[in-house]
């Protein structure tokens, strides 16, 4: 198809990538080192409850499993790894696709059935809580699709700035947009930190950051996004990104939890990679996979992130 088209095609398919779970045929989990948690074992204990939107659930990641359906959680996404490799058998995964903070204390309905209140899981009992949210209430994804049509926009007209989504955020109709969702969703992130303690004063509180969707080298990512997004947005997206991640970690630290940096660890496996090297898809996803979303190989990564955080708190 015509490259204007192409790229319209793919705002149409970021701003739909998180929308539902999907079915999909069993694929082969990519081999990695499991990580080695010989220094946690005997120092954390569960219960353990797993609270979160899609990058927790493992989205269209087989074997899909758990109630509802419409949730796409993953019998292999992070949590349920770090359980397994924790040997911790009082184990709940609420996570659920699409889920924003307001969905911890209020039902989900999804394509496929509604999600309880995740913050429900939660008891006295409970000895370790993760947490990963945020990006559906910033609208990370939205950016994305504005990328999208902005670049579309500039292509068509020949008009404007050779970064038309950045100014457009900057200096356009979209001026302070970004900035207001994210305050805005630090003060939900607070208020539910909060709750989670509340009602788990025993537990051991991590929140979980998003990993690198793109490079930090523009010209990396060429043949994978082709006409979606202007090569020089990619660093103004890559920037939205670690905002995002700067805004968790801050909220993380001032709420006295631990931050989950998955960022760092995933340099050099962003969607712009080969199979088997990266752990976020593209756009063009493996069959059956979700586009802009992690892969088994990416929460076989961020378990070990996780991992890796409990060994430095004991």
């Amino acid at each position: 198809m015509p490259a204007a088209a192409a790229a319209l095609a793919g705002a149409v398919l970021i701003g739909t990538a998180g929308c539902g779970a999907g079915r999909t045929s069993p694929v082969p989990e990519p081999r990695r080192p499991s990580p080695t948690p010989s220094a946690t074992r005997a120092a954390v204990t569960g219960p353990y409850v797993a609270l979160g939107d899609s990058y927790t659930s493992g989205l269209r990641i087989p074997p899909q499993s758990g109630s509802p359906q419409g949730c796409g959680r993953s019998g292999a996404n992070y949590p349920s790894l770090v359980a397994r490799r924790l040997d911790l058998e009082e184990f709940t995964d609420v996570s659920c696709s699409g889920a924003r903070t307001g969905d911890l204390t209020a039902a989900q309905p999804t394509d496929d059935g509604t999600n309880p209140p995740q913050l429900d899981a939660l008891g006295a009992a409970t000895r370790l809580v993760t947490l990963g949210i945020g990006g559906n209430d910033a609208g990370f994804l939205d950016v994305l699709g504005r990328c999208a049509v902005e670049n579309v926009r500039h292509g068509l007209t020949g008009r404007g700035d050779d970064a038309p989504c950045r100014a457009y955020y900057t200096t356009g109709a979209g001026r302070g947009e970004v900035q207001r969702k994210l305050a805005a969703t630090g003060e939900r992130l607070t208020a539910a930190l909060g709750e989670i303690k509340r009602r788990a004063p025993q537990a051991e509180v991590l929140l979980v950051g998003y990993p690198a969707l793109l490079p930090q080298d523009p010209a990396r990512c060429a043949g994978t996004l082709g006409e979606g997004i202007a090569a020089a947005d990619v660093d103004f997206v890559s920037e939205q990104e670690q905002d995002l991640n700067g805004m968790l970690r801050q909220r993380a630290e001032a709420a006295g939890v631990v931050f989950v940096d998955t960022y760092s660890a995933s340099a050099g496996h962003d969607m712009c990679e080969a199979v088997g090297t990266r752990w976020i898809e593209p756009l063009a996803a493996e069959q059956g996979l979700a586009p802009i979303h992690p892969n088994a190989q990416g929460q076989q990564g961020m378990a070990a992130a996780v991992l890796a955080a409990l060994r430095q708190q004991h």
